[in-house]
């Protein structure tokens, strides 16, 4: 019998493995090599609106390379895989912010609060703002003495529940407005996941859908300008008001599918490895890994990939750290840096609070 089971869990470890080896060189199938060796894949960037929707959210998930659709188990679920709420069982407060690239500011906030048998709800706030910017014109490329700024926001609302010890769902409800100037654009989307623990324990399974909705398209006095509509004659109308006709632009809709393994679970240690493949509709698939040590739940180190395969993607190696401290037995706060490296574009830096009660 305990051969039996020592073989059983090697077996599984193996599984595990080759699990993971899967998601790592799924996104190179579909890509063809041209003479030069590099992949001749046609993407669609720069195609879709709201791109603040695929910056990420918690400095926990950034640091272990985004790959946290099978790991979700704080407020950064509502981002990542919404089923991950379902392990929220008391109340949860989280507050992040980076300073984004070109000086953009970037923030989320979230409470949750778990309801027992009922499941698990909770609402979210995603704040991107670009800082005033001078207005400049074909004609005063100086500036024309106003500025105007970028302000992106997702309103979220989500709810989870566990259906079987083992198993999880979520979903998510998001208002998002984009507002440039005098002009703005909003839609109304949604997000679906599912969490599932193997029956070798230690592996997780995750899968989620986000931003599943309509169109967006921009509105506006910025986009309103008057005309003569007849210049060579005289009696008409001299003044028409007239409204550029502007495209709509689909959601960043991604599909994301990954795993999380406890290699090592002790009392003293524990090492976390995770990876997921993601197919977005606006470029190509990419892969996302990471790992997170723990000593004791008290200090983290954490590292990570981002991106691997996207086609001229400038993002890259993940790092960073976590302090977890518990206040009383009940309360518990943990903060969080990370850092992401984003090539020719430098860095950005991440923080994190968290609070459990």
């Amino acid at each position: 019998m305990t051969a039996f089971l020592f073989n059983d869990k090697r077996i599984m470890k193996t599984l595990t493995s080759l699990l993971f080896a899967v998601l790592l060189v799924l996104p190179a199938r579909g890509q063809s090599l041209g003479n030069d060796g590099e992949a001749n894949t046609i993407t669609k960037v720069g195609t879709t609106a709201a791109q603040f929707l695929k910056l990420g959210v918690g400095a926990r998930a950034v640091a272990m390379g985004g790959s946290f659709v099978a790991e979700s188990s704080d407020l950064s679920a509502l981002y990542w895989n919404p089923a991950g709420l379902s392990k929220i069982s008391g109340g949860a407060l989280s507050l992040s912010t980076t300073q984004y690239l070109a000086d953009i500011t970037y923030s989320y906030a979230a409470v949750g609060i778990g309801l027992g048998s009922m499941g698990t709800m909770a609402a979210s706030l995603l704040y991107l703002d670009s800082g005033d910017m001078e207005v400049r014109t074909v004609s005063q490329p100086e500036g024309t003495g106003e500025r105007f700024s970028k302000q992106d926001m997702a309103l979220q609302l989500s709810y989870a529940k566990a259906l079987t010890d083992r198993f999880s769902i979520g979903t998510t409800v998001k208002y998002i407005r984009e507002a440039i100037w005098h002009s703005s654009a909003s839609a109304t989307a949604f997000d679906i996941g599912v969490l599932f623990t193997t029956p070798y324990e230690p592996l997780r399974l995750g899968a989620s859908m986000s931003n599943f909705g309509p169109k967006m398209q921009m509105s506006g006095r910025d986009i309103i300008f008057s005309v003569d509509p007849a210049q060579n004659q005289e009696g008409n109308v001299e003044v028409v008001n007239t409204e550029y006709l502007l495209d709509r632009f689909p959601l960043p809709l991604v599909f994301r599918v990954g795993l999380a393994w406890d290699a090592v679970d002790t009392a003293n240690h524990r090492l976390l490895l995770t990876t997921d493949t993601a197919t977005p509709n606006d470029n190509s698939q990419y892969v996302n890994s990471g790992m997170e040590y723990a000593f004791r739940e008290l200090l983290a180190l954490r590292m990570g990939y981002r991106n691997r395969f996207e086609v001229d993607g400038e993002q890259g190696l993940t790092w960073g750290v976590g302090l977890n401290m518990r206040v009383d037995r009940t309360t518990r706060i943990t903060f969080d840096y990370a850092y992401a490296d984003f090539g020719r574009l430098e860095q950005t830096h991440w923080y994190t609070l968290n609070l459990a009660f």
